[in-house]
């Protein structure tokens, strides 16, 4: 296992942008605002040979007029108890504060390796500026600017030096999960529920969510990485820049994602912008599996279920091949079954059809229903390849590709769905320029009758 390193400290100390820079990422929000990071935020770092986990958290208060400190405080404190050491960031620039000695006074009761940072310190002409954080009964103070890169080297060689030794990198074949959704539908509850635990905070307050957290959950020999995301609302209701950044974020996890579970509030019905989300996850090409959450809430008889699906279907029919399923992320109903559903989407997104198998699949569909001409001339299909999986995507090779109705197209995706049973995933086809000679693979009839009329010298 590797090592966990928890970055703790106030609100508005660096920790964000600390975190950004030893995971080498944009992972987390950086904002001038404080109180942008409410959940925990989970990186790999890698400094010379050593690999951990770095935890970003949110600003630790005390004081309950923010609706979201009692939540912080607990993930700081969560955060505190899984780690293997603690880095607590302090402000170089405006000396410390009483948030700094109640945190101090909670890191005295762990016997895990404590290291503090002093930050926005920008070189050593402002050192002089630590000696007030002595009053907090510290040994050691380093010296830092997370956002220059001033001192972090030196800390970060002091900080690994007490971490455990040989930890290894996380495995390659985790499943990509993007939880996604509009603002309130439950991504974070369902995460908590997967989790058994308040990994993620969780309020009624729209918004809640800001940055793609991520959390890794194993069963049997697999592993999950989750990314809860900030709820996508309308964009002409997004006016914050911040709520813009964290829309975009959420956007980004798709693009990384392997399966999208589309989180809907069964209980508020489907709407408009449910559908807009799902088309965000079907534009990006990744698997897709709708759940209808708060499903203990709905009102239902014997063909409730039925009458959601069909109306789902109707609303996204771009979304044909997507699986749905009812939930209750509140009571935990059929949540344990959405990682079965996972890796059967996981398994056709990331399948691999043979050169051979596509040829005949695609020659028997157009001996079938041959394309419309193109000027008076037939369009020919000479072969097909599949060049990529997650998602996977085909290339055929015709003389005149540009001439390929798209209701063509969705008639060769839907026979390739059919004769290889990849009818849970999206299927990419694309056309490309063949200049050569080659006979087309048009059934050995067509072939023969091709051959007679050119014998005559004629043209079909």
């Amino acid at each position: 296992m590797k090592a966990i390193v928890a970055v703790v400290g106030r609100p508005n100390v660096g920790k964000s942008t600390f975190f950004n820079r030893v995971t080498k990422s944009r992972s987390a929000l950086v904002d001038d605002r404080p109180g942008v990071t409410r959940d925990r935020l989970f990186g790999d770092v890698q400094w010379d040979d050593t690999l951990f986990t770095v935890v970003d958290t949110g600003g630790f208060v005390s004081d309950d007029s923010d609706p979201f400190a009692s939540h912080i405080r607990l993930q700081v404190q969560q955060a505190i108890e899984e780690a293997d050491a603690v880095v607590m960031l302090l402000d170089g620039k405006y000396g410390p504060s009483p948030y700094d000695e109640e945190m101090r006074t909670l890191l005295r009761n762990t016997d895990k390796p404590v290291f503090y940072g002093v930050n926005k310190i920008d070189g050593p002409s402002q050192e002089a500026q630590l000696y007030d954080y002595y009053a907090l009964g510290v040994d050691t103070l380093y010296p830092l600017s997370a956002e220059h890169g001033y001192g972090v080297g030196d800390f970060m060689d002091a900080l690994v030096a007490a971490l455990p030794q040989g930890a290894a990198p996380f495995a390659e074949d985790h499943i990509q999960i993007a939880v996604i959704g509009k603002p309130n539908a439950g991504k974070s509850s369902l995460i908590n529920r997967i989790l058994g635990e308040e990994r993620l905070v969780v309020s009624d307050i729209p918004g809640t969510t800001r940055d793609a957290i991520d959390s890794e959950v194993r069963l049997g020999d697999q592993t999950y990485t989750l990314v809860d995301t900030a709820g996508i609302r309308r964009k002409g209701k997004v006016t914050q820049k911040l709520e813009k950044f964290s829309i975009i974020k959420a956007l980004r996890s798709l693009d990384r994602c392997d399966v999208a579970l589309i989180v809907i509030d069964a209980a508020a019905g489907i709407t408009d912008q449910d559908v807009r989300v799902a088309g965000y996850a079907s534009q990006r090409g990744c698997g897709c599996i709708f759940l209808l959450n708060k499903w203990d809430l709905v009102e239902k008889d014997s063909g409730t279920a039925e009458r959601y699906h069909r109306q789902l279907q109707a609303a996204t029919k771009f979304l044909s091949y997507a699986p749905s399923m009812t939930i209750s992320a509140r009571t935990g109903t059929r949540v344990a079954k959405i990682f079965r559903l996972v890796d059967e989407v996981y398994a056709q997104y990331s399948a691999r059809i043979g050169t051979g198998q596509v040829n005949r699949i695609l020659a028997r569909a157009v001996e079938r229903n041959e394309p419309a001409l193109h000027k008076g001339k037939r369009i020919k299909f000479y072969y097909a390849v599949q060049i990529t999986s997650k998602p996977p995507t085909f290339v055929a090779f015709v003389n005149f590709p540009g001439a390929v109705h798209f209701s063509y197209e969705r008639y060769l995706i839907n026979q390739l769905r059919e004769a290889t049973g990849l009818d849970r995933t999206p299927l990419r086809l694309f056309f490309r320029q063949r200049t050569s000679r080659e006979m087309p693979f048009l059934a050995p009839k067509r072939r023969r009758a091709d051959a007679r009329l050119r014998k005559k010298g004629r043209k079909r």
